[in-house]
């Protein structure tokens, strides 16, 4: 099960820059399920900077990759308040969803052992949610197979995945938002 986590004002849409966001909402996602997991608050922050209202176009999915990593000592100065008490909540994550991250975000997470995935404003948080299902069932994400090797290195079982599938895992039935979500191509039918 991976933590993703999702830079949304309204639990739906992924809707905001990361270091502006006020509400991240965290998924536990499984092949073929989500649960909503978390949802955490912030302070009102103002953005700043030459890419402060940069937009990707309708449909992309811009995943930063190694070219992006910190080099050394580039951290070592403080990082800004708004992004630190982000990076705690968003700790356990696998991954976080935003209509746009900065450079120093982005390096901060990727340092965090968190991957930055930046999608078009107003893309569904449930689109995404069936992608990393399809991924941790078929893989084709890199960052997804880059995830659950990590988790698997953890300690858990390799077929822990498989084995909740067939066993027709659910989660909880507390109120939490769930979703059950795509494991193959035949699914997209």
């Amino acid at each position: 099960m991976l933590h993703i986590a999702f830079a949304s004002t309204d639990e739906v849409h992924v809707n905001t820059h990361f270091g502006a966001a006020e509400r991240f909402v965290i998924y536990d996602v499984s092949p073929g399920v989500a649960e909503l997991v978390g949802v955490g608050e912030f302070a009102s922050a103002v953005m700043k900077g030459e890419n402060k209202d940069k937009k990707l176009p309708v449909g992309t999915v811009y995943t930063p990759g190694p070219e992006m990593a910190a080099k050394p000592g580039e951290l070592d100065k403080p990082p800004e308040d708004k992004v630190v008490a982000k990076l705690d909540f968003l700790k356990d994550c696998a991954a976080v969803y935003a209509a746009s991250i900065g450079t120093s975000s982005i390096k901060r997470l990727m340092a965090a052992g968190i991957q930055p995935v930046i999608v078009d404003n107003n893309h569904e948080i449930v689109d995404l949610l069936n992608e990393v299902s399809l991924a941790l069932s078929c893989g084709g994400l890199s960052w997804v197979d880059k995830a659950k090797a990590r988790f698997l290195a953890g300690g858990k079982s390799p077929d822990r995945f498989d084995r909740m599938e067939r066993e027709g895992w659910h989660g909880s039935d507390d109120g939490h938002a769930l979703h059950h979500l795509m494991t193959s191509e035949d699914d997209l039918v």
